[in-house]
C-alpha cells in the first residue's frame, strides 16, 4: 500500500509540471512584425536592448520564452501608439526592475555589478605582483 502511494505521489509530482504550461495562444505582436519598417526597426533595436527574464541570457527578441513574446507585444504596440523607446524602456524598467535592461543605471544596488571587475583585476595584479616579488626574493637568497 505505502509502496503505491509512493508511486502515485512521483507519478503526480512528474505529471503536474506539464500541466502548468501556457495553454494560452501568444499575443498578436509577439511573432508578427509591425506594418511600418520605421517603426519595426525601433522596435527591434529596443527589443534588443532588453533581457529575458526567463532565459536571461538572451534579449527578448532572440528569446522563445512566453514572457519574452508578452513583452515583445507590450514593445510593438506602443510603439505602434507613438511611445518612444525611451518612454518605453522606463515604464519596463518600472515594472520588471533593472534587470530586464542590459545597461542599467550605476546606483547603490548596481556598484557590484559595475566595479566588480575592476576589484578582481586589481586583486589579481595585487597577487601577481605579491607573487613575483616573492620569487625575486627567492631567487636572490639561492644566488647567496
Amino acid at each position: 500500500m505505502t509502496l503505491r502511494l509512493l508511486l502515485l505521489c512521483l507519478l503526480g509530482a512528474l505529471v503536474l509540471p506539464s500541466a502548468a504550461q501556457d495553454r494560452l495562444p501568444p499575443a498578436p505582436y509577439a511573432y508578427q512584425q509591425l506594418k511600418d519598417p520605421a517603426q519595426e526597426a525601433r522596435a527591434k533595436a529596443l527589443m534588443e536592448e532588453l533581457r529575458c527574464l526567463v532565459c536571461q541570457g538572451q534579449s527578448i527578441a532572440d528569446s522563445d520564452a512566453p514572457l519574452a513574446g508578452d513583452m515583445r507585444h507590450e514593445v510593438r504596440s506602443k510603439i505602434a501608439a507613438g511611445e518612444s523607446p525611451a518612454e518605453i524602456k522606463t515604464w519596463l524598467v518600472a515594472r520588471y526592475g533593472n534587470w530586464v535592461s542590459y545597461d542599467p543605471p550605476f546606483d547603490g544596488a548596481t556598484a557590484l555589478l559595475w566595479l566588480g571587475p575592476l576589484l578582481f583585476l586589481a586583486l589579481g595584479g595585487w597577487l601577481a605582483f605579491g607573487r613575483f616579488r616573492r620569487g625575486e626574493s627567492e631567487d636572490g637568497e639561492d644566488a647567496a
